[in-house]
């Protein structure tokens, strides 16, 4: 009787890089589509610079390490970081600010360290925390979301400002620009306000908002706008779990985390500490969870490990926004819990195979 399953070896083919990064890129697709629906296309244009210099950048280094340069630019991982740092920035961020975030990205966090697999921190958010740090003003002023603002850019008008600093007639930067929700609640709630009096001036309906002038800030559970940025980039990252692209144990305990710890004191105090949907729902916590922590590169590397390490950047997030300096604190919790990987895995090696004991 013939057998139904072919005889042994039963190897399966590998995924490449390159089909992994390219279903990263895709994935990325739905919360790109609200963020340009929200606040223009800006950030198209930061990606087309993002990606342009990340590709010369890693030429460039190739040469220089003299390694194969079509093999490593055809992975994508350098595309892949350029886009995750533009998205991470303003819409309309002058485009050195883009280049700048790259070069660190791409040459010092990534090449210099020896390139694909050696780099112990995250390419993107390297860039991000070294713009954040260096160049405040830029990094803080976003578009307003595109229902009932004064002017919406167009994509010749966003392009005209990010390559040469011009604003149509009449339109100041200042005007047409603000905090992001996240920034906005902290500051707020420093000056003595409560969250309720925060929310009902900010969190207008749309026909209220435009008869007073005010551009609404918060949505119903997020920062306006952001609430369906976040839920793109959430059916992205889903989808890279169906696909088993990512594991689901980094962004389950990374997002729990973030919002056990939300609700606790949201429960305590909820005039002083908003409610777990909003830390949710607002700044790149979704694109965090299932694109920037999830590198495989940087991240734990077993099962509870990486249950360890979601938690950690849980907690390192709202630690920050509640008491630190910064309101959206993706970053600089990856990059913390980046250092702990080591550690993290040396705890959590897996029994070499056919070998009991520890």
């Amino acid at each position: 009787m013939p057998l139904l399953t072919p005889t042994s070896p039963h190897v399966q083919a590998p995924v490449s890089v390159t089909t992994v990064m390219l279903q990263v890129l895709l994935a990325l697709i739905p919360g790109l589509i609200a963020y340009v629906w929200f606040f223009g296309w800006g950030v198209v244009i930061n990606i087309g610079i993002a990606v342009v210099a990340a590709l010369i950048a890693e030429t460039v280094m190739l040469r220089i390490r003299k390694q194969p340069v079509g093999q490593y630019l055809w992975d994508l991982s350098a595309v892949v970081t350029a886009v995750l740092l533009a998205l991470a920035l303003p819409p309309l961020s002058p485009w050195w600010i883009t280049v700048i975030g790259v070069f660190f990205a791409i040459v010092v966090a990534k090449q210099l360290y020896g390139g694909l697999g050696y780099n112990p921190f995250n390419p993107a958010m390297v860039g991000y925390v070294v713009l954040l740090v260096s160049f405040p003003v830029e990094m803080t002023s976003w578009l307003p979301i595109s229902d009932f603002r004064s002017y919406d850019l167009g994509f010749a008008e966003s392009a005209a400002f990010i390559f040469g600093g011009h604003l149509p007639a009449g339109i100041t930067f200042d005007a047409l620009t603000e905090a992001s929700p996240l920034d906005t609640l902290k500051n707020n709630l420093g000056q003595g306000n409560t969250v309720s009096e925060i929310r009902a001036q900010l969190g207008l309906d749309d026909v209220t908002s435009l008869l007073l002038s005010v551009t609404p800030i918060f949505g119903m559970i997020g920062g306006k706008g952001w609430e369906w940025v976040n839920a793109g980039f959430l059916l992205g990252g889903l989808w890279l779990i169906y696909r088993k692209i990512i594991g689901w144990q980094i962004p389950v305990a990374m997002l729990a985390s973030l919002a056990l710890i939300s609700g606790l004191f949201n429960a305590y105090n909820p005039e002083h500490y908003a409610t777990p949907l909003f830390h949710l729902f607002s700044g790149a916590v979704m694109l965090g969870a299932f694109f920037i922590a999830t590198d495989p590169v940087t991240a734990a590397a077993s099962g509870p490990g990486r249950l360890i390490y979601g938690v950690g950047i849980g907690l390192l997030i709202y630690i920050i926004r509640a008491w630190g300096g910064y309101p959206d604190s993706i970053a600089f919790a990856v990059l913390l819990m980046n250092m702990a990987v080591p550690l993290i895995d040396d705890h959590f090696k897996p029994r070499v195979f056919g070998h009991g004991g520890k």
